[in-house]
């Protein structure tokens, strides 16, 4: 029966609601989170560069040492860490929430050298003895090919012979070397030493196994794979196949110091951040509750569920919270109503515009009005979310993880708990008085837009005239002011001080910044040493932060002034700029597939505008761009995807109703048909970017002020670029925005078990 129907499926979310609900209390109780260097502090290791037979230490080779450990640090586990270089040869690495530093001094460090050799007849020539991994001596002929020629390595269970072991995908011509060199092994009997092939990491056999039997000789193991074995341990298999995957260092380094830093913000930073969260919050939840009265107070309730689920998933992964992320996570929280605001606006259309009849009914001609345009949008942003977690590395991929969790979490409060309560709520006493549930009066944004003539967007061009000269004088910025980067992508200068007493850091962070460096990072460096690190300075600026340090440290000894370099290095740029390109191209293809190729384009076309008139504003007004603002402008493209997305849904919609109107009208229709949606949750985040950016520090300040730009930008991009690009595409090849199937309304029931 479809009552019985639909009551089983209320019942399922309510099962599902209650277990995700009681799985995240038990993270929240019993979970402590890892925080990161800007909120706790972490352990710092100074690596240096040694010279080799072939390879000298010099800057270069220190860089490609720089992204080699960065890759393994990824691979550790650490989000958001600090890696840069230091003078021409050192490498400072500080790792935060790391449990066991020993370990990680041990992974990263390994010079990791493997090659695979054929094993000789003792005495041969061109060879070398050392011993096999049950500690018998054994002759090695040279290397056959080198760790470069692996294209993957996985620990797995060993299920013949006990213990793990590694899997080894060879890449290119490497694969065929594996061939020749097993294929010439087993051209010896079984048992002769020269059947086996030795495989060793920095100069140690770690497994010498005999070729099978079954391999012929002069044909080898084909495939471009193998298996090295040797009863490891779970830990042995999974660092050696990390060390694989990572490569193989450059040159070799040796470990000259390591120790426990500080934070690198104080306590009046992040007490500002959290009270700025606090209030953005409280403001959201009290507009939510004067625009939609019980609706509202549903949809705050969902926004702290919300915001425990995605915390206690952050607690569950192991994620390390910087206050970045954690502003970017508290973001999150208020764009998560987009969602809900979506469902109650159309439910309003629904029962006040449309139909009208019962409450409940209408809720459910809301949920499924709003279901395709909630999961366009959240399958777009979570398709780049995991391309930037598999393709780049370090803070991009961090936040392509916290972005990925964000998503996944608002489906799941969105199409499951908030339709719960409102189906629980919306029945009974709020079923006869509608009025109470604040979804049956149509507000004054949709009594605005009813009076509006649908045709203004009827001359593209002109739109696209004002938003070229907007994009135009954005982009001057970039060359007339140029960009103001971070110390992240520039580098800079660490200057160290060792002071007689254990200082205020507080007060420290303060006299740097009075002295003229808002930005520098000021940290704890061990039990009576200061920190401070900047963009590039000269002479006379770093006697004027000693000057500073000493007036409030009273003794202030300098002992290491070096030049830095970038954080975010060329290797780490290019992998974001890869995998954010290609993560703009798996949203076009998807809403090529959804919607069509005119209307995806066109959404990229409003997605690129924002991105530079971002850049430029930042230009003009010599705001810095650091590793802060970077994970603004993902933000920021994710939310300009999102908004066209619920806009072109919306087109799609009225153009399978009016088949015959000017496709101009239906898009302009289709933009004030949304509006309410698109203010309602703007204000919303408004609230929360605004308490940021006036409470917020300086690198949070700036966070803040680039997503409210996004904010804008996206909003009227949408409407200026987005929506007569798709006119012109339509005008240039008609067929923008129909629909790829018709839906049988017979089939779409409500919650009940009615058809709507």
């Amino acid at each position: 029966m479809p009552r019985e129907t639909a009551r089983r499926g209320m019942t399922g979310r309510a099962v599902v609601s209650l277990v995700v609900l009681a799985a995240t209390v038990y993270l929240l109780l019993t979970t402590a989170p890892r925080l990161g260097l800007d909120l706790r502090g972490g352990t710092q290791i100074v690596l240096e560069t040694k010279d080799s037979p072939t390879v000298t230490a010099d800057a270069e080779t220190t860089d490609r040492t720089l992204e080699v450990l960065r890759r393994r640090v990824d691979a550790l586990g650490v989000a958001e860490p600090m890696l840069a270089r230091s003078g021409d040869n050192r490498i400072i690495v500080e790792l935060p929430g790391v449990r066991d530093p020993r370990e990680a001094v041990e992974v990263i460090g390994r010079t990791a050298q493997l090659s695979f050799h054929p094993v000789l007849a003792p005495g041969a020539a061109d060879s070398r003895v050392l011993n096999d991994e049950s500690g018998q001596p054994i002759t090695l002929g040279p290397a056959a090919l080198t760790g470069e020629g692996v294209d993957e390595a996985l620990s797995s269970v060993d299920s013949q012979g006990g213990g793990w072991l590694v899997s080894v995908d060879f890449k290119g011509d490497s694969g065929r070397a594996w061939e020749r060199l097993t294929g010439q092994a087993a051209c010896s009997p079984p048992g002769d030493p020269a059947r086996r092939v030795a495989i060793a990491l920095d100069d140690k056999v770690i497994s010498s196994p005999q070729v099978s039997p079954q391999v012929a000789c002069g044909v080898g193991i084909v495939g471009g794979s193998t298996q090295i074995t040797g009863r490891f341990s779970p830990a042995e298999a999974k660092d050696l196949a990390l060390l694989i995957n990572a490569g193989a260092l450059p040159t070799p380094v040796e470990i000259i110091e390591q120790r426990t830093v500080g934070p690198t913000l104080g306590a009046a930073a992040i007490d500002a951040s959290a009270r700025a969260a606090v209030i953005g919050l409280a403001l959201t939840a009290l507009f939510l509750l004067a625009v939609y009265r019980l609706a509202g107070l549903i949809a705050v309730g969902a926004l702290v569920a919300y915001a425990a689920v995605s915390y206690a998933a952050l607690l569950a992964v192991g994620a390390t919270l910087t206050l970045p992320g954690l502003a970017g996570f508290v973001l999150a929280i208020g764009m998560a109503v987009d969602a809900t605001v979506l469902v109650f606006e159309r439910a309003r259309e629904e029962h006040s515009v449309k139909r009208g009849g019962s409450l409940p009914r209408s809720v459910s001609r809301g949920f499924s009005g709003a279901l395709s345009a909630i999961v366009d949008s959240n399958v777009t942003t979570l398709l780049a979310a995991g391309l930037l977690f598999w393709l780049a590395s370090g803070p991009v991929r961090g936040f392509g993880v916290t972005l990925s969790i964000g998503v996944v979490v608002a489906l799941f409060i969105s199409l499951v708990l908030t339709r719960l309560l409102l189906h629980l709520t919306m029945r009974g006493v709020v079923a006869r008085e509608p009025r109470l549930s604040g979804l049956t009066h149509e507000g004054r944004v949709r009594r605005w837009v009813n009076r509006r003539d649908p045709g203004f967007l009827g001359k593209p061009r002109r739109w696209l005239m004002v938003a070229g000269a907007v994009v135009i004088a954005a982009i001057a910025g970039l060359f007339v002011a140029g960009p103001n980067l971070g110390v992240e992508f520039t580098g800079g200068r660490v200057v160290e001080y060792s002071t007689s007493a254990p200082a205020d850091v507080e007060r420290v962070r303060d006299a740097v910044s009075d002295a003229g460096f808002p930005r520098a990072v000021v940290q704890t460096s061990g039990e009576k040493d200061i920190s401070v690190r900047t963009e590039p300075i000269d002479e006379d600026a770093t006697e004027r932060i000693r000057t500073a340090v000493a007036g409030v440290a009273g003794d202030a000894t300098e002992i290491r002034d070096e030049k830095i370099g970038p954080s975010l290095g060329a290797e780490l740029r290019t992998k974001a700029v890869i995998a954010l390109g290609l993560a703009v191209l798996a949203q076009l293809i998807y809403l090529a597939v959804r919607f069509d190729w005119r209307l995806g384009l066109a959404t990229v076309a409003a997605l690129a505008q924002d991105v530079l008139i971002i850049l430029g504003i930042f230009a003009w007004l010599g705001k810095s761009m650091d590793g802060v603002f970077l994970a603004a402008l993902l933000t920021v493209i994710g939310y300009s995807v999102n908004d066209s997305v619920v806009v072109f849904d919306r087109v799609r919609e009225v153009r399978g109703q009016r088949r015959k109107e000017p496709f101009p009208r239906v898009v302009g229709t289709a933009v004030l048909q949304t509006l309410p949606r698109t203010i309602n949750t703007g204000i919303g985040v408004l609230f929360v970017l605004g308490a940021l950016l006036v409470l917020g520090d300086g690198s949070l300040a700036d966070f803040a002020l680039a997503l409210l730009l996004g904010l804008v930008a996206g909003t009227v991009s949408t409407v200026a670029t987005a929506a007569p690009v798709a006119i012109l595409l339509d005008k240039r090849w008609p067929g923008a925005g129909r629909p790829v199937r018709k839906v049988n309304p017979t089939r779409q029931r409500d919650d009940n078990g009615a058809v709507v």
